[in-house]
């Protein structure tokens, strides 16, 4: 159990350099926003956020698989019914086909109901001489170029505390009515599949795992619980620390102190310096903890991390999502995964082909290759594998709309066709397709392996 830190406090974070955070004209106007966010209920609470370090345990020890994915930035529009019902059914799909080829529980930790904010290059944006700050995502200011949108708002920290709980709630009823049931992976149907050998392919993993439901609750008389409901938790990058304070409570049953606005924050590269603002305010709260990890970071860098967030090597503690990109995987993941291993720490490893392989094309649209995020993910496998290690889960931004953002997959979808339906307002997604056919070539590819 993580020990309190006598030498921490939800605000001690604010002792130290904080990188990306957004500066507001009226301190008093942010405080009060601050205040009331404070007193409003948690988003979630300790017995999920404890149930999910001790599943995220499993999976370090190569018991469980983590499938954590969703947008890379949440708008204040995704709070729709439709919309979060569609991220849930292709996460839905794509732990059906893990579950299927992996042989082991998967959980589903969703980018969702927090994804408001985002580390920017720059401070500033420049259009036609004029600059204004850039856009730090729905909880700061706003998309539009205009000098009142790209002012920060603090109220807009109010409203999207509104919309995380709105979406959580609304994911819990669906949850707990049965969307998420084995039993029923009809519900789960998103209607626009086109790619015929993709969707026969998957209807026919449905099939398997139905009849085995059904042949082996026949046997025992019942339900098998354990295997027919997935859990969703929820997770966002912790990245505007005044909103993870307010949210941060002390809890005197269990002596820790939870940050109750997601089961599982995470620490972006941009602001993991172990001297820094995010990392002290990550260091003294009890939620298991991510951290982004790549090329162009010290590689002395991960075992201070380490060494800070998980000095007790807690079980489940501390996740590390490495992203290097298909060209560099190779180079840069043994060396980390031994360093971690001489240090005698524990971490789940998980891995995120997204990042690493952002390019942009002729015409000036970001995309993403679907060839080289599968070639990165089958390198994280063999590579984890041919060092004695346990690759644990993925790490997708994706959707389920039929968006045209990442090139590639079973269609061939070609850099001319990106603007058809090119919605992301900052990096590109894979739809639901290309993400349901990514959780299939992985389950092959595991099948085959074993």
């Amino acid at each position: 159990m993580l020990k309190p830190n006598h030498n921490w406090s939800p605000e001690s974070w604010q002792r130290r350099p904080a990188l990306q955070q957004p500066v507001y004209r009226d301190p008093a106007a942010l405080g009060r926003v601050l205040q009331e966010v404070a007193r409003l209920p948690p988003i979630v609470v300790s017995w999920e956020i404890d149930r999910l370090r001790e599943e995220l345990a499993a999976a370090q020890r190569g018991e469980r698989f983590i499938l954590q994915g969703g947008d890379c930035a949440e708008g204040f529009e995704d709070c729709e019914s439709d919309t979060i019902a569609r991220k849930l059914k292709i996460l839905l799909q794509m732990s059906l086909v893990l579950l299927h080829g992996l042989r082991r529980p998967v959980t589903c930790v969703a980018r969702m109901a927090g994804q408001y904010a985002k580390p920017r290059s720059a401070d500033s944006e420049t259009r036609e001489g004029l600059s204004l700050p850039c856009y730090r995502g729905a909880i700061v200011n706003r998309a539009a170029f205009t000098a009142p949108d790209r002012e920060p708002d603090p109220q807009l920290l109010l409203r999207g505390y509104e919309r995380a709980a709105l979406t959580l709630n609304f994911v819990r009823a669906l949850v707990d009515g049965g969307f998420a049931d084995l039993h029923h992976p009809e519900y789960w149907d998103l209607g626009f599949m086109q790619h015929a050998e993709l969707r026969d392919a998957y209807q026919r993993i449905v099939d398997s795992i139905s009849d085995s439901l059904h042949f082996f609750e026949a046997l025992s008389g019942g339900p098998i619980h354990e295997t027919t409901q997935t859990r969703f938790y929820a997770s966002h990058e912790g990245l505007h620390l005044h909103y993870e304070q307010a949210q941060t409570r002390y809890l005197p049953r269990r002596g820790r102190w939870y940050n109750l606005s997601t089961h599982m924050p995470w620490i972006g590269m941009r602001t993991s310096d172990p001297a820094g603002a995010h990392v002290e305010f990550f260091r003294g709260i009890a939620n298991p903890i991510a951290v982004k990890v790549g090329s162009g970071m010290p590689a002395e860098l991960p075992l201070e991390l380490i060494r800070i967030l998980n000095p007790d090597d807690e079980p489940g503690r501390l996740t590390l999502i490495h992203r290097f990109g298909a060209g560099r995987i190779g180079e840069l993941l043994p060396p980390m995964i031994e360093a971690v291993r001489r240090s005698g720490s524990t971490v789940l490893w998980i891995c995120d082909p997204m990042h690493g392989n952002t390019e942009t094309t002729p015409q000036g649209i970001k995309t993403r290759r679907f060839d080289n995020i599968l070639a990165e993910l089958e390198a994280a496998f063999r590579i984890h594998e041919e060092a004695g290690s346990v690759l644990g889960g993925v790490h997708f931004e994706l959707t389920g709309d039929d968006v045209t953002e990442c090139v590639g997959g079973a269609r061939g979808l070609s850099e001319q066709e990106l603007a058809r339906a090119y919605r992301t307002s900052v990096d590109p997604r894979l739809n639901y397709e290309q993400a349901l056919e990514l959780a299939m070539l992985i389950a092959r590819h595991r099948q085959t392996a074993a």
